[in-house]
């Protein structure tokens, strides 16, 4: 059974979105108005744990159980880049507001800023 980690809400011009992370490994994104799934997002080994919309709407960022942060271009449907470096589950991951930061949180009890421009940390 998938297990809910995280969701967040998003409105858009064409209506109220969600995403949602899920202990089966995806990340989906719901169309309120449709009253059902329009996308799956699929990439992680393990449960993803947490997710985050970027200010622009054209990006959704997820954490993994299996050590790894993706960043989906939900226009193209596919992950745009992935994060390495946690040795352990990454936990959280959030958007700095109007910036290509993220922040990462992990079980290994670090905090990572990454430029999801070059894939790297700050």
């Amino acid at each position: 059974t998938s297990v809910l980690a995280q969701s967040c809400f998003f409105p858009s011009s064409s209506g109220t979105q969600l995403v949602t992370s899920s202990g089966d490994t995806t990340v989906r994104i719901w169309d309120l108005s449709r009253r059902g799934c329009i996308l799956t997002l699929r990439g992680h080994s393990r449960a993803v744990r947490g997710c985050s919309w970027h200010s622009c709407g054209d990006f959704v960022a997820s954490a993994s159980m299996d050590g790894t942060s993706r960043i989906w271009d939900v226009n193209s449907e596919r992950c745009r880049y992935t994060l390495r470096g946690h040795e352990e589950s990454v936990n959280s991951i959030e958007f700095l507001p109007f910036s290509s930061t993220v922040l990462t949180s992990s079980a290994d009890k670090t905090l990572s800023l990454w430029d999801v421009r070059t894939v790297s940390r700050l």
